[in-house]
């Protein structure tokens, strides 16, 4: 295409051949700094416009606006329970459960006064449940030291097996680890919670002196559940965690039944494999973070979810863009909507299996044009599909793999919610409880295992110098 310079012809004309040369090179150069310019625009747009919806952002990182969806219009119906529904009501508790019972019997007729006399076989039951007030029990140990009459040796008592050297027992110690580690609680708020609600004083060196000693109990338990999520399918993610005032990494791997929490300083292969160990036979369920390429294909899943925030984001980016990420969006609709057939039960496998025959030609085909759409976003997203094309499907042929890494972004949440208040973590020692109370609370709640006591009994052994319980549901049924 003929360079036509931005001056009126008759005054172009006027100008010498040598000084034409060097304008026309002189606005070449403003034309490429242009579109430069103008594509950093475009660009920055485009990450001013990024979500939760079209990357990997979380949702707490959303900024305030209107909603996503447009409300639903009012259905004139009044709020709360709608005629017909089963009641809900509060259970009652099984009578040897009951610490009291008193039964009232009426003295006269409500009508006429007469005297009343007898039992009704089968009363009204009304219960009240009520907290008793909650004071610490101390038992005090005295000490007695003796001299001998016979060599002036001065010979001091020992305490009984199974009493703690500290000032605490283990179910204090496990309460104050819980309020840490499942309900996010700094020191200087368990601290004040004890006193409010125990009537306990407890210094704030105490309190992480214990949770040290909680890190230790855990330390066993730990090393079980981390060789166990080495051996089967998981979900690894990561999050940031201040260590020591400088910035680390939260790593999570999910399995079927224990959930494991490492902190390393990296964010890179090595942490990985500290995760999931350096030769991983297990399948690894992960977004597309350049970290987890050191993973084979054949042991790797990529997460669908992220794929579909990217083509979400082709489809707001408008262009040729749009048409390639809705053709790939409505792909992994179909994907997604028979896969959830097969995890309700509705479908076998084998149709599973049959039906992606059909939709992996249709995503090849559209792969192959997103790469030649002329969209340099497209096309990277396109040759990238390609290069992982064999780590996408893995979920339809192994038992146990998902086709999207939710379960560790579910299990991070709770993390990152104590990192929010917390700000990190401010020694190594903190950062072993993190990991440890994080790994006990998550896996006991995955097996619908009750959190106290597992922390208790793990407390209880360290004192008697016994094993602590398997976080592993199969060695605690054996």
């Amino acid at each position: 295409m003929a360079f036509e310079p931005p001056i009126p012809p008759e005054l172009w004309d006027q100008i010498p051949p040598a000084a034409q040369a060097a304008l026309r090179a002189v606005f070449a150069d403003y034309e490429r700094r242009l579109r430069d310019q103008q594509a950093q625009i475009d660009e920055l747009r485009r990450r001013l416009h990024q979500d939760s919806t079209n990357s990997s952002k979380p949702p707490s990182s959303d900024a305030p606006g209107p909603k996503r969806r447009p409300p639903q219009p009012p259905s004139g119906r009044r709020r709360g329970g709608q005629p017909g529904r089963a009641p809900t009501q509060r259970l009652l508790v099984p009578p040897d459960q009951v610490q009291q019972t008193l039964p009232l019997k009426p003295c006269r007729c409500r009508r006429c006064g007469h005297a009343l006399h007898g039992a009704d076989p089968e009363p009204l039951r009304h219960q009240v449940a009520e907290i008793p007030a909650i004071r610490p029990t101390v038992v005090e140990y005295q000490l007695h030291r003796l001299c001998c009459p016979d060599c002036q040796a001065r010979t001091c008592a020992e305490l009984p097996a199974g009493v703690p050297a500290g000032c605490f027992g283990p179910r204090l110690q496990a309460v104050l680890a819980l309020l840490a580690g499942a309900y996010r609680l700094g020191k200087r708020p368990i601290q004040g919670l004890g006193h409010d609600l125990f009537g306990l004083s407890i210094s704030l060196g105490s309190i992480a002196k214990l949770e040290r000693a909680t890190a230790q109990a855990l330390e066993r338990p730990m090393a079980e559940a981390l060789a166990s999520v080495r051996q089967h399918p998981a979900n690894v993610d990561e999050t940031s965690w201040r260590q020591q005032r400088q910035r680390g990494w939260l790593w999570v791997a999910v399995t079927a039944w224990v959930s494991v929490f490492l902190l390393r300083r990296r964010r890179d292969a090595a942490a990985l494999h500290d995760l999931v160990g350096p030769r991983p036979r297990q399948v690894i369920t992960s977004d597309r973070f350049k970290s987890y390429d050191v993973l084979p294909l054949k042991r790797r899943q990529v997460c669908w979810a992220h794929l579909r925030r990217d083509f979400q984001a082709l489809i707001d980016r408008g262009g040729s863009a749009r048409r390639v990420g809705r053709e790939l969006l409505g792909l992994s609709d179909d994907l997604f909507f028979f896969w959830h057939r097969v995890r309700d039960g509705t479908w076998s496998r084998r149709q599973f299996q049959k039906r992606l025959a059909r939709i992996r030609a249709a995503w090849d085909a559209a792969v192959r044009a997103g790469a030649a759409s002329g969209c340099a976003a497209a096309e990277a997203l396109c040759r990238e599909m390609v290069r992982l094309d064999e780590a996408l499907w893995r979920f339809a042929f192994r038992e146990g793999v998902e086709p999207t890494n939710n379960a560790a972004e579910r299990a991070l949440r709770h993390a990152v919610c104590w990192r929010k208040t917390s700000y990190g973590t401010d020694s190594a020692p903190g950062g072993r409880f993190v990991e440890r109370i994080l790994t006990a609370v998550a896996s006991c709640r995955q097996q619908g295992r009750d959190v106290l006591d597992y922390l208790v009994s793990c407390c209880e052994s360290a004192v008697h110098q016994t094993a602590p319980p398997s976080l592993l549901p199969q060695a605690n049924t054996l």
